[in-house]
This record gives C-alpha cells, sequence and structure tokens, in this order.
C-alpha cells in the first residue's frame, strides 16, 4: 500500500507524537508513505478567513499538484488538512472553472493540476485498505478492558457525509478500536465540535464544549480517550487544566492520537508512543499493558 504522504503543519508541530505513532504504526501495517515534497500549508481555518476561500484553496492545490507525479492516493490524518485538500480536490474534478483558475495561479510557480488522485483521510485508509482484520493480526498486547471513548471530532466525517461513515454516529474509529482489544464506550459526544481555534480569541467557548465531551466520556466510565484530529488532542489536552479549574471537576481524561494507542498495542518501543508529549498522563490508565515512564 503505497501513498502520498501530506503530514500538515501542526504534526510537526502540536502534533508531534501523531506523527511519531503514526509513522511507526504505518511501517508495521505496511503503509509506505512517501512525503510530499516541499508540501505547504492546507490553507486551514486562518487562511480560509483571512484572505478567502479560492487563495486558500490555490494553497491546497499546490501540493495536489506536488503530489500528482507520484501518482499515489494522498493520505491525510490531520482532519482540518482531509478537508481542505479533498474539497479542493473535488472542485478541480467537477467544477471546470474553478481548475481553470487554479491552474492559471499554480501555472505562475511552474505546476499543475490534473485532478487524477484522491484524497484519503486516514481512519478511511485504516478501515478499508489496511482492514480491521489487517489491525487484528498486528496487535501483540491486546488491551482487553480497556475502556476508551473514540473522539472522531466534528470535521472528519462530515466534510462527505456519509462517503466512508455516518456524519452524526460515525461507527469506523470504534471498529478501530475494538481490533485493538479495547473496548469503545457509547459516547454520544464523539462528533461533537471541541471549539476548534477559538481556544485563540474565545477560550470559553472552548472550556465548555471540551467540558461537555469529557464528562461524555467519564458518564460512561471510559478510561481514556483517542482522537484522530491535532485540533481535538490539543484542546481536549492542552486546556483540561482550564476545563476542570472552571467546573471543579477532579477527574482527569488522558487525550492520545489513536496511533499512539495503536503503537501501544503493537508493542512498539516506547519511541513510537510518544507519550511524554502528552499534558494528562495516560499512565495510571495504561499501567496493566506494561506502559510506564
Amino acid at each position: 500500500m503505497r501513498y502520498s504522504f501530506y503530514p500538515g503543519c501542526e504534526m510537526e508541530g502540536a502534533a508531534v507524537p501523531y506523527l511519531k505513532s503514526f509513522e511507526a504504526v504505518a511501517h508495521v501495517l505496511g503503509i509506505e508513505l512517501k512525503e510530499i515534497p516541499d508540501w505547504n500549508c492546507c490553507g486551514a481555518t486562518v487562511a480560509s478567513g483571512v484572505i478567502g476561500d479560492y487563495p486558500a484553496q490555490v494553497m491546497s492545490a499546490r501540493n495536489l499538484a506536488l503530489a500528482e507525479p507520484e501518482g499515489a492516493d494522498i493520505i491525510v490524518p490531520c482532519s482540518s488538512c482531509y478537508m481542505n485538500l479533498a474539497i479542493t480536490n473535488r472542485k478541480f474534478k467537477e467544477d471546470g472553472h474553478f481548475r481553470q483558475m487554479a491552474n492559471e495561479a499554480l501555472g505562475e510557480v511552474g505546476l499543475k493540476y490534473n485532478g487524477s488522485l484522491n484524497v484519503r483521510q486516514v481512519i478511511d485508509v485504516m478501515v478499508n485498505d489496511v482492514t480491521l482484520d489487517g489491525i487484528k493480526a498486528k496487535v501483540k498486547k491486546p488491551l482487553t478492558g480497556l475502556r476508551v471513548a473514540g473522539y472522531v471530532g466534528c470535521q472528519t466525517p462530515r466534510v462527505f457525509p456519509w462517503e466512508f461513515d455516518d456524519p452524526e454516529q460515525p461507527v469506523f474509529f470504534d471498529k478501530i478500536i475494538e481490533a485493538m482489544g479495547a473496548t469503545p464506550v457509547k459516547f454520544p459526544m464523539k462528533a461533537r465540535c471541541c471549539g476548534s481555534s477559538h481556544n485563540l480569541t474565545r477560550t470559553e467557548i472552548v472550556t465548555e464544549a471540551c467540558y461537555n465531551i469529557i464528562t461524555s466520556a467519564l458518564d460512561d466510565q471510559a478510561h481514556i480517550m483517542v482522537t484522530p484530529c491535532p485540533m481535538c488532542q490539543m484542546n481536549l489536552d492542552a486546556y483540561q487544566g482550564k476545563v476542570k479549574q472552571h467546573h471543579k471537576l477532579n477527574t482527569s481524561m488522558p487525550v492520545l492520537f489513536f496511533t499512539q494507542l495503536m503503537a501501544i498495542a503493537f508493542d512498539l518501543p516506547p519511541e513510537a508512543w510518544a507519550l511524554k508529549h502528552n499534558i494528562v498522563s495516560p499512565y495510571t490508565a495504561l499501567a496493566k499493558f506494561g506502559v510506564s515512564k
């Protein structure tokens, strides 16, 4: 299984544990990654809000054009990056005027995109290409008894609703958790927004949203939460102290990237777990699986 890999800005910043664990897990699963050369920001929320959708989508298009000569699907772990690249890719396929205009802009730097690639979210690849049986086959340390809240977040299943999962009640992420031997809890807040980039301007929105998500997981007796989204992980992990202080919450909820948990289930070296980067300590929840500092 060969893919062009778009890591995005967050995986080289706040989401370093995602990058480290994802690359380690991909190697075990036979996923060959070739990083897109000279990739740039996908456009993301700030670019779209400040300079408009078209310039932001041309930024995404540059990544697509750089990847096209490789001829492989693009795998994108970050939810926001997936949204921006996938929407731009579809516009290239379906909107001739946009394709012409975007290629005129790309032509200024000697690039062109023909719309020949597919942009794939990592959950989609795990379930449909690697397969759940393929994941199970690599598990050496089943996470039996671990109750996990699978927080998909609001973007991943809603970019193209029903394309690979239910937008309101997604199930694929829970199936990946089950493939690791863990127990996915019911967790009705699994696809609700965490507050996104309001963490910079309206922290009270993030505090309230994260409180609802964390208490939902606690109500279903989860030991740990996992997510595929860097923004969600940062809000739920880095801002959990503020959530606890504001709402007088006494219980913590470790929040990992799902690939970190997968690296543990595959019995990979601690470097692949990358747990030292997490703010809310996961060591107590994972102690019975031989996880320690």
